[in-house]
């Protein structure tokens, strides 16, 4: 760091995302982006008309962005708000929810820890239970905010809504927070819920299950009192945060709906099958409900696959954290990725007996 630079970030350590490789054929199953291409209906946003309109601010409030994810999943514009991305949503459900602490997993998505720790945000790290599961009863009466990536990551383990009621219930004077980053790939949202729990956010992304990592576009959904706290905090920090061809492109896709519910569909499908193909080959995990798969093999360690794999073309997620350096997580792509993925272990499985 430079000497100009505020000490107090000086023990900050940044999120570290998944390679980009620089070979276009290598295959890349180590982001949980979809290996789909957007809807026509998204690809036709890019026209030169629409190009010419980027020399203006697009509409602040997101408005027809909002009510287009409204009307998808039967609630009031007023309890949505948009943003460039769902990592953006986070940060401000952060810096207006933890000022009592927030708590979530041992194991969970990675950039939780990075946020807590730029707002210098008090953390109750819980445990998963020895299956990596979560047990809802760990987070009752907490006291603080609770943030829960349903399904988890990089797990890919469920909540249900009988299970996430109880904990919204123990917990009425904090906000508990459902990213549902995931939740499209055969799992049910807990957005219907927030017409009952006042201190229920929800908060999904298009860059998953509607194929659009690259548009930036993430929503959180609550009460009209919890999306107001949310947008006088966006409005005072980017309000130009998601820009004019992303709130086209967001609302082309919730229109062309039942297209990227058949890529879900489709992903489900290859993720069952590539489970069947890795526990022939010696693997287990668990039983992700996601468009990735978190696998271990019975002799050879997480670190080595990942490697191996590399070398062969193929890239996957190993992560060095002590309970779960055994795993690797592997993105579900097409089903000509996945045959390329189950290929390249059986050599790696054959090379090292």
């Amino acid at each position: 760091m430079s000497r100009y630079m505020n000490h107090c970030y000086d023990a900050l350590k940044p999120y570290v995302p998944g390679e980009i490789p620089q070979d276009p054929d290598t295959i890349k199953l180590n982001t949980n982006e979809s290996p789909y291409p957007p809807s026509k209906g998204v690809c036709g946003c890019f026209t030169p008309e629409n190009a010419e309109t980027l020399r203006l601010y697009g509409d602040p409030a997101n408005r027809q962005l909002n009510r287009a994810i409204a009307g998808y999943h039967h609630i009031r514009p007023e309890n949505v708000m948009t943003t460039g991305g769902s990592d953006e949503t986070l940060e401000l459900a952060m810096m207006a929810y933890c000022a009592d602490g927030i708590a979530y997993p041992d194991e969970t998505y990675g950039f939780y820890r990075v946020l807590t720790d730029l707002h210098e945000i008090p953390v109750r790290l819980i445990p998963l239970k020895e299956d990596l599961s979560i047990d809802p009863e760990d987070y009752e009466n907490l006291g603080c905010a609770i943030i829960l990536a349903n399904p988890n990551a990089p797990t890919g383990l469920y909540l249900n809504k009988a299970q996430v009621e109880k904990i919204l219930r123990s917990n009425p004077d904090h906000v508990v927070i459902v990213d549902e980053a995931y939740v499209d790939f055969g799992n049910e949202s807990m957005i219907p819920l927030i017409s009952q729990y006042d201190n229920l956010l929800v908060i999904q992304t298009y860059s998953k299950s509607r194929n659009l990592a690259g548009a930036r576009i993430g929503f959180a959904a609550g009460n009209e009192e919890l999306i107001q706290d949310l947008e006088k905090l966006r409005n005072s920090r980017n309000p130009y945060d998601v820009t004019r061809i992303s709130q086209l492109v967001g609302v082309r896709a919730i229109e062309d709906s039942e297209y990227y519910r058949s890529t879900c569909e489709k992903t489900v499908e290859i993720r069952e099958w590539t489970k069947q193909q890795l526990k022939e080959l010696g693997f287990s995990g668990t039983d992700s409900q996601t468009n990735f798969v978190f696998v271990k093999h019975e002799t050879i360690p997480g670190e080595m696959i990942q490697k191996k794999l590399k070398e062969k073309g193929i890239l996957v997620r190993w992560f060095d954290h002590e309970r779960i350096r055994d795993y690797n997580r592997i993105t579900i792509g097409t089903r000509e990725d996945m045959e390329s993925l189950i290929k390249a272990l059986k050599e790696i499985c054959d090379e090292n007996g």
